[in-house]
Parts: C-alpha cells; sequence; structure tokens
C-alpha cells in the first residue's frame, strides 16, 4: 500500500490489535474524531493523532 499511500505499512501485534478492537467496541474511544484512526498503527497513535487533529 505503500506505492499508493507514501506511506509506510506499520506491523502491530495480535495482542495491540485486540486490547484496541475492545476499547473500541466498549465505546472509550467514542470521543476521538474519525480522522484520528486513518492511517495509524495502535491506538496508542490513535489517540495521539486525536490531539493534533482536534
Amino acid at each position: 500500500a505503500e506505492v499508493f499511500t507514501g506511506s509506510p505499512g506499520k506491523y502491530v501485534p495480535l495482542s495491540e490489535t485486540i486490547r484496541g478492537f475492545k476499547m473500541i467496541t466498549a465505546g472509550e474511544c467514542d470521543h476521538l474524531p474519525e480522522q484520528a484512526f486513518y492511517m495509524v498503527g495502535t491506538i496508542d497513535e490513535a489517540f495521539e493523532k486525536a490531539k493534533k487533529v482536534a
């Protein structure tokens, strides 16, 4: 996908993926803007990006 986006892909361990999924489905990320989830790896990166987007 890097060819199309210009951004390298990221490896996210399964445990981090599951942790992020659980946080999203539990509603812990409802306050984050949709853009915070675009082109990030972990849920922690989404929280960091949300600070910059807002």
